[in-house]
């Protein structure tokens, strides 16, 4: 069952994709970008898009409207900002395992030259690896810039801890998903042994609902929270783990890494900017620069910043030719990829299809 909920898995991914349109459709009704949408409601009428069933322990409808209450003052400055300067972002364009060392140091002096301070590099396949890739990219980035590392669930939860001490000497500001993304206690021993050395968790890019990120949240299993625009329940749901983190005092930097996630993450960061913490001390979002060709209107992104889109809606959308190609089973590049034998063709085999008609 918990690949169909409730709640999480393919049901809550699919509650996603219609939340995500609906409020894309309402921006584009009201011609603004998604964002502006979210900072010119009152503090009630956002509030009441959000179900605080299961997480009043953590925060409650009238401590949301309070948080937004005490931020009206401000708000146009801090709106200024983000059209003119924009939020900051760090690259993880740079540090993919299946890089060679050449690829590393060219990327890494790329995105410096590009403005960026704040670089992501894979871990945990082999130790010995992982020392010479974080001493070659501290070596091109310097001390003063941010290096963070991302295992991406390969560890147990000693393991993580042992490995982390080794890296340590590089002075990475978090390790990102440690371990088992559902393992709330398990990201606590990890956050708690690391604590020391400096080393925050970030974790919640698959984190599949607000419960969960309550759990992480209250059991200090997170000091920086990943929330993704796709995973959970759309804009509803991630607006109440931006009001958890707020009454938690943990920073939201959201994961961006996917196809079209760079889009749509920068509408939420930039409404918690202005609206609920005034601050982007400790904050940044992800930047991946791949993909973006197959959106129209796509990300603009300058100084390591993300300048906020005008947009309506989420101001993109994607290319009716990507859309087409895509299309599974039958676009043009599904049927490259089954030539192949890249993957399975459900058209020749006993898989069910749900096709549009």
């Amino acid at each position: 069952m918990k690949l169909v909920g409730p709640e999480k898995g393919v049901i809550h991914l699919a509650t996603a994709a219609i939340i995500n349109a609906l409020w894309d459709l309402w921006a584009k009704l009201q011609q603004k970008p998604l964002w502006k949408l979210l900072v010119d409601m009152e503090p009630e009428q956002l509030v009441s898009t959000i179900d605080f069933r299961y997480i009043s322990d953590a925060v409650t409808k009238q401590e949301a409207i309070a948080m937004l209450k005490a931020m009206q003052e401000g708000k146009e400055e801090r709106e200024e900002r983000m059209i003119r300067i924009g939020y900051p972002a760090y690259t993880t364009q740079a540090g993919w395992l299946g890089y060679s060392n050449e690829q590393v140091k060219a990327l890494c002096s790329k995105y410096l030259a590009k403005g960026f301070t704040a670089f992501k590099v894979k871990v945990g396949q082999n130790l010995e690896d992982d020392l010479c890739r974080c001493a070659m990219v501290r070596e091109i980035i310097g001390w003063d810039n941010k290096l963070m590392v991302d295992a991406n669930q390969v560890w147990d939860t000693e393991q993580a801890i042992e490995w982390m001490k080794q890296l340590a000497e590089f002075k990475p500001l978090w390790i990102e998903e440690p371990t088992f993304p559902d393992d709330v206690l398990g990201h606590a021993t990890i956050s708690k042994a690391l604590k020391p050395l400096g080393i925050g968790v970030a974790t919640g890019e698959m984190c599949c609902n607000r419960v969960m990120f309550k759990q992480f949240l209250q059991a200090g299993a997170m000091q920086y929270c990943q929330i993704d625009s796709c995973r959970i329940g759309g804009v509803n749901e991630v607006l109440s783990v931006y009001f958890m983190a707020k009454k938690l005092g943990v920073p939201v930097c959201p994961h961006a890494g996917g196809v079209g996630l760079c889009e749509m993450v920068q509408h939420l960061q930039i409404f918690d900017y202005i609206c609920l913490t005034g601050t982007t001390e400790g904050r940044m979002i992800e930047f991946a620069d791949q993909q973006h060709e197959h959106f129209e209107n796509s990300i603009h992104v300058l100084h390591a910043h993300y300048i906020a889109p005008k947009m309506p809606g989420y101001s993109t959308a994607l290319k009716a030719e990507s859309a087409e190609a895509y299309e599974y089973p039958n676009g043009s590049k599904w049927e490259e990829m089954f030539a192949k034998g890249l993957f399975p063709d459900p058209r020749k085999q006993n898989v069910f299809v749900c096709q549009a008609n």
